[in-house]
């Protein structure tokens, strides 16, 4: 067992954990962070996308002992003092997720692209979430909701 240290959505967490573990099942299953979600192990269809260190990063694609020190925010940290961000308004609003899935994943993809691109196209926000797999909604609706949300 190693010990790691990670700061979760502006708190620090210390928890021990073998050294194969991926940080997504140590978000998951140690952490308590069921937002990041796990589907096809080998970061491509993005539902365990985190931002890393300022940057978005595939969960599931990382041992947790390799980000010890490091800051994370999952889609659990979005939301403060009980509001939601303005970018999970967005999709709520425009009904950019329904089995909710890809959403956390999206949100942070979304999140990093707002953060460089204020005011993405809707070419620059496809290309954005085209390494993000969603199965129900066409992708249309999230890309209403992120150009809602860039205003």
């Amino acid at each position: 067992m190693i010990t790691v240290t990670l700061t979760v959505n502006g708190r620090t967490y210390r928890a021990d954990c073998e050294p194969r573990r991926t940080l997504a099942d140590f978000l998951r299953h140690d952490l308590g962070f069921t937002g990041v979600h796990v589907g096809c192990e080998h970061g491509v269809c993005g539902s365990c996308t985190i931002t890393l260190d300022g940057a978005s990063a595939r969960a599931c694609c990382l041992l947790a002992v390799q980000v010890d020190g490091s800051e994370i925010v999952t889609v659990e940290g979005l939301a403060s003092d009980g509001e939601l961000h303005p970018l999970q308004e967005s999709f709520r609003k425009h009904h950019g997720l329904q089995c909710g899935f890809c959403t956390p994943g999206m949100l942070a993809t979304a999140t990093e692209l707002l953060k460089e691109n204020p005011d993405p196209t809707d070419a620059e926000i496809r290309q954005a979430i085209s390494g993000n797999l969603c199965r129900c909604t066409g992708y249309q609706f999230i890309v209403d909701a992120v150009r809602d949300a860039a205003r």
